[in-house]
């Protein structure tokens, strides 16, 4: 799979934090996100996924995600928005790889993304969370466009 390097800015996110295998939290979370979002009228930027652990070495009930869309600098959590929280996605050196996802099998673009990493004779996986970022609407359009991240650092 093809990817680049680049430098990434922190983001500001807002959303919630999940714990069970991500095949069910994440779309949880995506529909608690959604109802948030339109209950207080907001327009994010961007919507994303984040994920915490590796599910080689995590059980399926221990993984932790969080489906968050990103916020500006100072914003304040609307009264009203029990379990919702704000954090950031660190900034710094990241993979970035595109994919085009059908029939909801995200996986599978992962795992082609990190034997593509695991191979890099540069970079090595910075022990840090990776994050997706949606590009279009997989639920109106039948196939998602993502944006896959994954913290790399100079091998040394």
């Amino acid at each position: 799979m093809d990817y680049r390097i680049t430098q990434t800015d922190a983001r500001n996110v807002a959303g919630f934090h999940l714990v069970g295998p991500w095949e069910k939290t994440v779309k949880q979370g995506f529909e608690q996100l959604v109802l948030w979002v339109e209950s207080n009228q907001l327009s994010p930027r961007e919507w994303m996924a984040v994920y915490y652990d590796n599910p080689e070495e995590v059980p399926a009930e221990k993984l932790r995600c969080a489906t968050v869309v990103s916020v500006e600098e100072g914003f304040a959590v609307p009264e009203n928005s029990a379990g919702v929280i704000l954090t950031q996605i660190d900034g710094g050196d990241y993979a970035v790889a595109r994919a085009r996802v059908e029939n909801h099998n995200f996986a599978a673009a992962w795992y082609q993304f990190f034997d593509s990493l695991l191979k890099d004779e540069r970079y090595s996986i910075a022990p840090r969370p990776t994050f997706e970022a949606y590009l279009n609407d997989g639920n109106a359009e039948g196939y998602w466009e993502i944006e896959m991240y994954v913290p790399v650092a100079l091998r040394g």
